[in-house]
């Protein structure tokens, strides 16, 4: 039994290259700061000292800078070359055992996580993993949607790949790169950088890459709208448009808004939907919509199946459920919705102010 547990330990030690390197650098700077103290109290300076524990201990025997005559010298420096060179011999082992399986590591994990890249197919591309990549990710995630990210950074790459994400760390406007990501295999095309020249440019590129790819833009000016629509984005996101209007739905239609987001029994079906490519919002009907004074018949005729109704929230009032099909929509009105995937922007200029009066 005592061999058996010995074994054990052993096997668990020797596994563990970077506690090999912690134990053998701690087991050769105690013996270093032994010997060094035995010396001192021979009446060496401490200078002598570590210069004859540094001569002694590498091998090199430079050169002695005292005599070392007495019984005391002799058996310290007998511990120090049997011990301290053992320890440095078990140091250098392990230090080139942690660099040479790191490097195995990193290689088999890159070429695993490009052999899993390549197998994507009808995938999605997110390109940045800043606060609204990660956001993006957690919910494709949760969708149980293929999706790669391509991030730049060090720090953000490496958050990327800990949260166990297929990525790479290169740079997003370089074709080879969206490439090497499989764009031509892939659905959708997300940019989403704080970058607005970048997001241009990675839209031209991935639009020249695959005509049929479905890209969504981010924009944090309103002036880059146009330019990214220009350069084949199929949609632009504006973060700070939709906070905005996410706040003022949360102020205007408190009822549907507590009703779709108050409990977490409702968030599960937000998800059961998405996994079904369907969303549950609640949207404001402008003043200037065609679709005010029209019936809920009348307004999912002209969606064409992109969406139907199943409430209206009114400001100061009691809000519909299942609103009867003759039910007349008015300004200010809150539909409450479900839209396939792909008809965001349909909605909201059904719902919104038109493009021409704004």
């Amino acid at each position: 039994m005592p061999g058996r547990l010995m074994h054990d330990w052993t096997g668990r030690v020797l596994a563990s290259p970077l506690r090999n390197l912690v134990l053998g650098g701690v087991f050769v700077l105690f013996i270093c700061l032994l010997a060094t103290i035995g010396y001192v109290a021979a009446g060496w300076s401490l200078g002598d000292a570590i210069y004859m524990v540094v001569l002694t201990i590498y091998t090199v025997g430079y050169d002695e800078v005292r005599a070392i005559r007495t019984p005391f010298l002799r058996a310290n420096t007998m511990m120090l070359i049997i011990l301290g060179c053992t320890g440095m011999i078990f140091l250098t082992g392990a230090l080139v055992q942690f660099i040479t399986i790191t490097q195995f590591q990193q290689l088999f994990g890159t070429r695993r996580m490009k052999n899993d890249i390549d197998a994507l197919t009808d995938h999605v591309i997110i390109c940045g993993f800043g606060r609204i990549g990660i956001m993006l990710a957690q919910e494709l995630r949760a969708g149980r949607a293929p999706f790669v990210v391509i991030e730049r950074s060090d720090r953000r790459f490496a958050d990327a790949r800990d949260l166990g994400y297929l990525c790479i760390q290169a740079d997003a406007t370089d074709e080879n790169t969206l490439q090497a990501v499989g764009i031509a295999r892939a659905r959708i095309l997300a940019t989403v950088l704080p970058d607005d020249a970048a997001n241009v440019f990675i839209t031209l590129s991935a639009r020249s890459l695959n005509a049929s790819l479905e890209i969504i833009a981010r924009g944090e000016v309103a002036s880059t709208e146009r330019k990214l629509i220009q350069a084949g984005a199929n949609r632009v996101v504006m973060p700070t448009h939709i906070g905005a209007e996410r706040i003022a739905q949360m102020i205007l239609f408190r009822d549907s808004e507590r009703l779709l987001q108050g409990s977490e029994g409702m968030r599960v079906f937000q998800r059961q939907l998405l996994d079904l490519g369907l969303s549950l919002f609640t949207h404001p009907v402008s003043p200037e919509s065609r679709c005010v004074g029209q019936t809920v018949a009348d307004i999912e005729q002209i969606g064409a199946g992109s969406f139907f109704i199943v409430g209206l929230d009114r400001p100061h009032d009691q809000g519909i459920n299942r609103p009867p099909p003759d039910t007349v929509v008015m300004a200010g009105d809150g539909v409450v919705l479900v839209s396939r995937d792909g008809h965001a922007q349909q909605v909201a200029q059904l719902f919104g102010t038109p493009l021409s009066t704004i």
